[in-house]
């Protein structure tokens, strides 16, 4: 829902604490600095290696950068968990029961991150076949490789370098 859409998106904003204290529309939140929920997921392989997608040129927020497999707000009234699989059936085309998959990490600001947010992890060798109103294009890198690149100046969303480094230990968390 990055793009144009017809209809507001509305999240539920939280405390300090996680506790969620109202709600407001996304747009509202981005201008009035208000802290969100989100979900992220890394979709990685027997080999170790991440699935990092390309966003499309199209989008409002980092267009072409390097994104984490899936990604998303928690919109109001939803939970962490079910977030995940919207975000995942969405953007991936994949049905989360149909894969092994936990939850890997749970952050919030204080961790430098954007958001609270909740990290999962979901295991397959093959790529999806993902949204093209998403991604563009998709590769498969090993979490160093991806800090590496990020670090090399190749464009990334906002917090996928930290993500990286603090859910799988390079570089420097």
């Amino acid at each position: 829902m990055d793009g144009m859409t017809a209809q507001a998106e509305w999240l539920d904003i939280v405390n300090e604490h996680d506790e969620v204290v109202g709600t407001v529309t996304r747009e509202d939140a981005y201008a009035r600095g208000l802290t969100v929920r989100v979900v992220n997921a890394f979709l990685i392989n027997r080999s170790g290696q991440l699935w990092i997608p390309r966003r499309t040129a199209h989008k409002r927020l980092f267009p072409g950068c390097l994104d984490m497999s899936v990604g998303g707000h928690v919109e109001r009234g939803e939970t962490y968990e079910q977030a995940f699989r919207r975000e995942t059936q969405e953007e991936l085309n994949l049905t989360v029961d149909d894969l092994p998959w936990r939850q890997i990490a749970r952050f919030g600001p204080r961790d430098a991150l954007s958001a609270f947010m909740h990290v999962y992890e979901l295991r397959r060798d093959a790529p999806p076949a993902f949204n093209p109103d998403d991604f563009s294009s998709a590769e498969w890198l090993t979490p160093a490789e991806l800090v590496e690149r990020i670090e090399q100046g190749d464009p990334a969303k906002g917090d996928l370098n930290r993500l990286a480094q603090l859910c799988y230990g390079v570089g420097r968390a």
